[in-house]
C-alpha cells in the first residue's frame, strides 16, 4: 500500500505543515504546482528533501486560486484548464528535474479533485492535459470517479485513492469540508479505519454504513492539526498489520 500526503503548500514565509516530518513517514509527496499553494523556492526545497528520502513525487494539480487554497469550485473552459494543468505538470517536473527526480504521477488537489468525480468536461480536460504532457504518467483519484474512468479509457494508468483523515458519503464520495464529519481527528480511530480498509476493503460512512472503497494509495493530509501523529500511527498499525508499504508508481 501507498501513502501519500500533500506536501510544499507554504507560500513565502507563510509555512504550512511540517514537511520533514511527513517524508520521514509517507511513501509519495503529492507536491504543490503554484496554483492553489506553494512557491517556486519551496516547491523545489520540498522536492530536494523528497528525493534525498526515496520518496516518490507526484505533481498535485489544482485550479488558479492561491486565496482559496484552490477549495473553490472554478467554471473553466476546456482549453484553459488543459493548458492550466500541462503548465503544473511541466512546471513541477523541472523543478524535480533540477532536484534530482521528476514527476511520477498526477493528483489533483481540493474543488478540482472533487468536481471531476462526477463533472465529465473537467475531467475529461484534466485526462486530456496528462494524456499530452505524458501517455505513461499515471493519475490518482477517487475510485468509481469519471476522472479514473476517462483516465483508463485514455490509456492512462489509474491509481485509486483513499482518505485516511475525511469522512465518506454512503456513495463513496468525500463529505464536504463544509459540513461536520468531513475530517477525522482521533489518529487511533484513523489508523483503525485504514487497517480495515486494506484487510477488508470497507470504511463507514457518515451515515454509520458499511461502503466498499478499493484503493491503492492512502492519503494522510499534511496541513490538518496533528497531521503528523496522524500519520504515524496511520503508518504504525498497517506495519502492525504486515502492510508492506510502498509507491504505487
Amino acid at each position: 500500500m501507498d501513502l501519500n500526503s500533500d506536501l510544499g503548500e507554504g507560500f513565502g514565509t507563510w509555512r504550512l505543515g511540517d514537511d520533514d516530518a511527513m517524508l520521514e513517514i509517507v511513501t509519495s509527496a503529492n507536491v504543490a504546482c503554484g496554483f492553489h499553494a506553494g512557491d517556486p523556492r519551496t516547491l523545489l526545497s520540498t522536492c530536494e528533501r523528497a528525493v534525498g528520502r526515496g520518496v516518490t513525487i507526484g505533481a498535485q494539480v489544482g485550479y488558479r486560486d492561491l486565496p482559496g487554497f484552490g477549495r473553490r469550485f472554478i467554471d473553466y473552459e476546456t482549453a484553459d484548464l488543459v493548458a492550466d494543468v500541462i503548465y503544473q505538470i511541466g512546471a513541477l517536473d523541472a523543478l524535480a528535474s533540477a532536484a534530482g527526480g521528476r514527476v511520477r504521477y498526477v493528483k489533483p488537489h481540493g474543488a478540482l479533485y472533487n468536481a471531476i468525480f462526477h463533472h465529465e468536461q473537467q475531467a475529461a480536460a484534466v485526462v486530456d492535459a496528462v494524456r499530452r504532457y505524458d501517455p505513461a504518467l499515471p493519475v490518482l483519484g477517487l475510485p468509481g470517479s469519471v476522472f479514473l474512468r476517462l483516465a483508463a479509457e485514455a490509456g492512462l494508468p489509474t491509481v485509486r485513492e483513499a482518505f485516511a483523515d475525511r469522512g465518506y458519503q454512503p456513495d463513496g464520495t468525500l463529505v464536504s469540508r463544509r459540513e461536520a464529519g468531513a475530517l477525522l481527528h482521533d489518529p487511533a480511530e484513523v489508523a483503525a479505519r485504514m487497517v480495515r480498509l486494506v484487510t477488508d476493503g470497507t470504511l463507514t460512512a457518515v451515515d454509520g454504513s458499511q461502503i466498499p472503497v478499493e484503493a491503492d494509495s492512502i492519503c494522510v493530509h499534511g496541513d490538518s492539526p496533528g497531521a503528523v501523529a496522524m500519520a504515524r500511527a496511520v503508518r504504525a498499525a498497517l506495519n502492525t498489520a504486515g502492510v508492506d508499504l510502498k509507491a504505487a508508481v
